[in-house]
Formats: C-alpha cells, structure tokens, sequence
C-alpha cells in the first residue's frame, strides 16, 4: 500500500447522496478477488450507455458524456467530492479496489457507511468528513485542492479547512500500511516465537 502524505489534485464532484457499493461497482464484476483491474468500471452504469459485463472492451463502450468523469477537465482526478451516506449498501470491499484502481486516493463527504469507511483506511483511501455547507465551497472549487494529512487540513481557494482522522489509521496511512503490511513489522518477532514454540513443544 502506497503511504498517504499529501495529495494535490483536482477534485471530481460527483453531487450525489446515498451512492451505494453497487453504484461504485456493480455486482457482476465481483468475481475476481484480485485488487486490481476494476477502475474500468468503476460507476459502471453511470460511465457507460450499455450494460456491462467482464471480459468487455471498455474501449470499445458507448460513454455517457454528461457523466462526470468522462469529462475532460476532470480526468486524472485524484479525489473524489460526494454527498451523504456515501458507500451504502452491501459490504463489498471491491468498492475501495475499484476507487483505488481507478486513481482516487481521497473522498471527501459530509457522511460515509461505516464498513465502506473503515474499508478505505485498509485500502490506501482518506475518506474525509466535512459539513454539507464546507462540501458546497469545495464543489464550487475551479482548481486543485490539497489535502495535508499530516496537519490534517485541506486548502483549496485560498481557505483551509481541517478535519478529523483517528491518530492509529493516520500513522498506518503515512507509512503505507494495510493489515499484513502492520502484521509484517513484528516478522522478527513471530519468526522468533515460532522457533522457541516449536522447540518447547517438538511434538507437535
């Protein structure tokens, strides 16, 4: 997992509330339990005119124009601007692997579901809490906003705006680690009770 430190990029709006987990990514491509592979169809539904399905050339796909990020200003978006509730609905982790994949590395909402939340600290994603009155003034940004995690404010317009993260998920997103990544720092220490286990107790 890559560490999170600050991040300066345009933002994509998407004005919607209650965008739940099978808006972000559909069920038909919850097949593969591999991380990768799912920013193409992130927003399915919404990003293409067709239907889709696995194995399809999204190339190849019809988009929606008016759907927004297959607007131009807005490729390369690196943080996402939501409204309430965002992540809803089933538990599916593929959510935060689509998001991930697809290149957003913060989401900014007045309100999260809590699994979606606590699944995008374990996959490399801020998700930020503001009030709806802060998300108005960030959906009218015409620019790059920046998010400071280790100060823990975002700058945008010329105003900075601060928020709250808990200190343990702060710390394993500045230095890039995910579940096994904080297992693998005592690696020395398991291997070391492993032999002294295995020595005491030989038969088994």
């Amino acid at each position: 997992m890559q560490a999170f430190k600050t991040l300066t990029s345009i933002a994509a709006p998407l004005d919607r509330a209650n965008v739940d987990t099978d808006a972000i990514i559909p069920k038909q491509f919850l097949k593969s339990i591999k991380r990768s592979g799912f920013g193409p169809n992130l927003f399915d539904e919404w990003r293409y005119k067709d239907h889709g399905e696995v194995g399809m050339d999204n190339s190849k796909r019809p988009l929606n124009k008016d759907f927004v990020l297959n607007k131009a200003e807005y490729q390369g978006a690196q943080i996402l601007l939501a409204r309430e509730n965002f992540g809803c609905g089933s538990s599916r982790e593929h959510a935060p692997w689509a998001l991930e994949d697809y290149g957003f590395k913060a989401i900014i909402a007045p309100s999260f579901a809590d699994i979606f939340y606590n699944n995008c600290f374990k996959n490399g994603i801020l998700p930020i809490v503001q009030s709806n009155e802060v998300m108005d003034e960030l959906f009218a940004v015409k620019g790059e906003i920046t998010i400071d995690l280790e100060t823990q404010t975002i700058a945008a317009n010329g105003k900075e705006y601060s928020f709250e993260v808990d200190q343990e998920r702060k710390r394993r997103l500045m230095n890039g680690l995910d579940d096994i990544g904080l297992t693998l720092q005592y690696a020395e220490d398991i291997k070391a009770f492993e032999l002294q286990y295995f020595k005491t107790y030989s038969w088994l």
